[in-house]
């Protein structure tokens, strides 16, 4: 059979991603992404620490982060995104901003994070104010709203898990109950953390339902190394990336509960 006449495939840009050796959500990521666009994916050596701290820093260390770029050089990403929440917070925002400097001069790209890619989308969304779902344990939560204060922006309620493997195996269920016992006050949006835990078919869901913005850790990443394409992100009704989803009745304020752990 001659194929000739098929004449491609089609050129292809490429976002190259550097995940935890543990990720597990590579499906998810290419959910948002349009067809034009390839995943180039990478991992960070294994190291037998549960999620916590220090595992957020052994993952993001510079020269492992420079060596998962050095090997995605070779399919000429346009864009790098470490798709790593703790591991780009646990630093606070100097950190972060240390590990793009480190990836963009392993592979002469732009790089981001999935903590820099949050704080971006909360600006594009106005928001100063959230909610938080982690699945993390306390401390890691803990570094979380420490980065989120140096940016100035508030946390006014959170639930977390207390996970230490397996976050990809929690169900969607969980993480929407976790997200209704979270939204407390006056928060502009809710976030939902960790870029092991699966979000993509929960945010309209949620959307909906608490009228304000929901966004988590793969949307952001994805949203952001997408821009740097000049190309948006694919996703049904989630109001960062399609602007007509935004505009919301404003729900009545409920009282304010910033205290306590979820």
């Amino acid at each position: 059979m001659d194929v000739s006449f098929l004449g491609g495939p089609h050129p292809q840009r490429g976002v190259g991603v550097v995940a935890p050796f543990d990720f597990a959500l590579d499906r998810e990521l290419w959910r948002w992404v349009p067809d034009e666009v390839s995943l180039h994916l990478t991992r960070t050596p294994f190291v037998p620490v549960e999620v916590s701290l220090d595992l957020a820093r052994l993952v993001s260390e510079h020269e492992t982060l420079r060596e998962a770029v050095r090997a995605l050089n070779a399919v000429e990403p346009e864009v790098v995104a470490y798709a790593c929440t703790s591991g780009s917070f646990v630093g606070g925002i100097p950190g972060e901003r240390a590990m793009c400097e480190a990836m963009t001069r392993a592979g002469a790209v732009p790089s981001l994070t999935t903590s820099g890619a949050l704080l971006r989308a909360l600006e594009e969304l106005g928001v100063r104010r959230i909610a938080l779902v982690t699945p993390y344990t306390v401390s890691v939560t803990r570094a979380l709203e420490d980065y989120l204060a140096g940016a100035g922006v508030t946390v006014t309620g959170r639930a977390h898990m207390g996970l230490t493997r397996h976050i990809w195996k929690v169900p969607y269920r969980n993480v929407v109950d976790m997200a209704r016992g979270a939204v407390r006050g006056s928060a502009g949006a809710l976030f939902i953390s960790c870029t092991n835990l699966p979000t993509y078919d929960v945010i309209p869901q949620l959307e909906a339902e608490l009228r304000i913005p929901v966004i988590s850790a793969n949307q952001v990443t994805m949203w952001a190394a997408l821009r740097h394409l000049g190309t948006r992100a694919v996703g049904p009704y989630q109001a960062l990336i399609d602007a007509s989803a935004r505009q919301r009745p404003v729900p009545p304020a409920l009282p304010e509960e910033q205290e306590g752990w979820a």
